[in-house]
């Protein structure tokens, strides 16, 4: 290849494996793409940085190092004042987090090489992000962009306990914090407008607005939704006990959760949605609690070029 690369690395992605992988992930990198620059991560946002000044320094492919959070840092810096810097400029993903849904939905195979043989010899596709606007931990709005999924509820508070605890991020650790978090957890009164439409106040479990497919180390939260289309799959679960729960949750890791009577999915271009002023409802963006509701959520159609192979 002889693009002009910039490489981007979370060390402390997948536990801090990636650092220890870093020589084995640099030479398999000079082996298919030969020349690149590389800097590596060492504070929050930093990835976004970087990402920015190559952009506007020329740079026409942006490979990104690490799970779903890094991959959304290096997301944001291809935009500025909301307008994307260049849109020709393409994102690599060689997956090495703890975290790596979205690679999913991109058809990106496990390992170093096939990584590698996708950034190299796949497409660029030109895929959706998700815009969005919400409560930051300060109490101000924060804007922001997403690649994968977005939701609120019990999604957020199983996100930042994971994050508390420091728990390595697989399968299991999500489903053991579900469970714990779900034990306790209250269903959240919530108002949803989609497109403009207003739907009927309720209580939720979790409202999920996808552009992928996947989230929570695998779960198929959104079997249908494609990276490409304009529109967000929103999947609106309602109000659930423990017990209700743990008879049908199994299924959003299959997929075969759209037909219960207490799932909705909607799909549109503009996704608002509000809670009651007394109380909190956690949000997070690919993989990351970063705030609270209101948000408002919009996508912006095959807006930027990904290697890989969306589904659909």
């Amino acid at each position: 290849m002889h693009l002009k690369t910039q490489v981007i690395v979370n060390p402390e992605s997948n536990q801090g494996r990636t650092r220890k992988r870093w020589t084995e992930i640099k030479e398999g990198l000079r082996h298919f793409i030969k020349e690149f620059r590389y800097d590596f991560t060492e504070k929050p946002l930093q990835a976004t940085e970087i990402a920015r000044e190559a952009i506007k320094g020329g740079s026409e492919l942006i490979i990104g190092v690490g799970g779903d959070g890094t991959m959304n840092e290096i997301a944001n810096g291809f935009y500025e004042d909301k307008r994307i810097i260049n849109p020709e400029t393409s994102l690599g993903i060689v997956p090495s987090g703890t975290g790596c849904d979205f690679t999913r939905s991109l058809n990106i195979p496990k390992g170093l090489k096939n990584a590698l043989k996708v950034i190299t010899e796949a497409p660029s596709a030109r895929i959706d992000v998700g815009r969005v606007i919400f409560r930051g931990r300060s109490g101000n709005p924060v804007p922001r962009f997403f690649l994968n999924i977005a939701d609120f509820g019990i999604g957020g508070e199983v996100v930042k306990k994971v994050n508390d605890r420091r728990l390595e991020r697989k399968a299991s650790s999500y489903v053991r914090c579900l469970i714990s978090t779900m034990v306790q957890y209250r269903n959240k009164r919530l108002r949803i407008r989609i497109d403009g439409n207003e739907l009927p106040e309720e209580d939720y479990l979790i409202g999920v607005v996808a552009n992928g497919r996947v989230f929570g180390k695998g779960m198929k939260v959104a079997p249908q939704a494609r990276l490409d289309d304009g529109l967000f799959d929103t999947i609106l679960v309602k109000g659930m006990k423990f017990f209700e729960f743990c008879r049908h949750g199994w299924k959003l890791i299959n997929g075969s959760h759209l037909s219960h009577p207490k799932i909705d999915l909607i799909r549109g271009k503009k996704v608002e949605a509000f809670c009651r002023p007394d109380e909190t409802v956690l949000l997070e963006l690919d993989g990351e609690q970063l705030g609270t509701l209101p948000a408002s959520f919009e996508v912006v159609p095959r807006n930027m070029l990904v290697k890989g192979y969306p589904v659909g």
